[in-house]
């Protein structure tokens, strides 16, 4: 196939370029600073010349959006919606302007777009949408997606959880805390963690674009979320360490502020369970924890 990828040199556009680029498939990115061959100048949020790479492809992949890494100061939430809202109306609109867009479209999305859960896994059926800055981003990024119904075109909008990978993301700092000593528990340790690992990732990409029926919005996470105590516990023995020293609200709110991020991104309960991927019979590489972190520590 011939697949544009949006945003695509980011940790993960990378890695799936690398994916589908090892199973013969045919890459074509747009990127803010393009370096390689293959890599169309696109700013993000405006139509342009790049469209004539929308002709060739058969899929195309938007990962555009800055970082929520980052301090939820009035100007970071601004670029982190606008990022998404500009990069999602752009693309659409280019493929409402040609004339053989691609049949499938998928956008990203977050797992984040569920409420705070403790209690009960969130499906796509039964998940509840809540009301926060990152919901809403959420929210009214899904909305820009599915606002225009593309005639010729399946969208699915992807609800992805933390990517587990060495290359890239929240992994590998955590490994480097974790044979630090301080791999402990983080907050009260009940917090649910959606995580997968990032073949996974990939292989579920693949999977939406092969079955053709599937369309929407699709939970990308692990089919067993786990707490925030266990997972840190199983980390732990992965890499040996010896112990870990547990990390209280307080000092996470403040270690926050200092590395200029949000404890948000560690304290919510994320309890997403994948339904429609699990019911269409796609099956995990990696679905267990100790499975995933076997092979991304050794």
């Amino acid at each position: 196939m011939n697949i544009l990828i949006a945003g695509g040199s980011g940790f993960l556009g990378q890695e799936l370029s690398l994916y589908f680029k090892n199973n013969g498939h045919n890459l074509k990115v747009l990127s803010r600073n393009p370096k390689h061959e293959n890599e169309l100048f696109w700013d993000g949020k405006t139509v342009g010349k790049w469209t004539t790479a929308l002709e060739a492809a058969d899929v195309l992949i938007n990962l555009s959006g800055k970082s929520v890494d980052c301090r939820y100061t009035e100007q970071n939430k601004k670029e982190i919606l606008q990022s998404r809202i500009e990069s999602t109306t752009a693309l659409v609109q280019a493929m409402q302007k040609v004339g053989n867009p691609p049949v499938l479209f998928i956008n990203a999305s977050s797992a984040t777009i569920y409420v705070h859960a403790e209690e009960t896994p969130q499906t796509e059926r039964n998940g509840i949408v809540g009301d926060d800055f990152s919901m809403n981003v959420c929210k009214k990024w899904e909305h820009v997606f599915f606002e225009t119904e593309l005639i010729k075109t399946r969208q699915v909008s992807i609800r992805t959880s933390i990517v587990l990978s060495n290359a890239g993301g929240a992994f590998p700092k955590l490994k480097t805390i974790t044979k630090l000593g301080l791999g402990g528990t983080q907050g009260k340790g009940n917090q649910k963690v959606s995580w997968i690992h990032i073949e996974d990732f990939c292989r579920a990409m693949e999977f939406v674009i092969t079955n053709q029926h599937i369309e929407g919005a699709v939970n990308v996470t692990s089919p067993n979320p786990i707490t925030n105590f266990s997972f840190m516990k199983i980390l732990r023995k992965k890499l040996n360490a010896l112990f870990g020293i547990p990390t209280p609200v307080f000092l996470l709110e403040l270690g926050s502020w200092l590395i200029r991020t949000e404890s948000e991104l560690l304290l919510k309960s994320r309890w997403v369970i994948p339904e429609r991927l699990i019911n269409n019979g796609f099956q995990f590489k990696y679905p267990k924890l100790s499975l995933a972190l076997g092979n991304l520590c050794h």
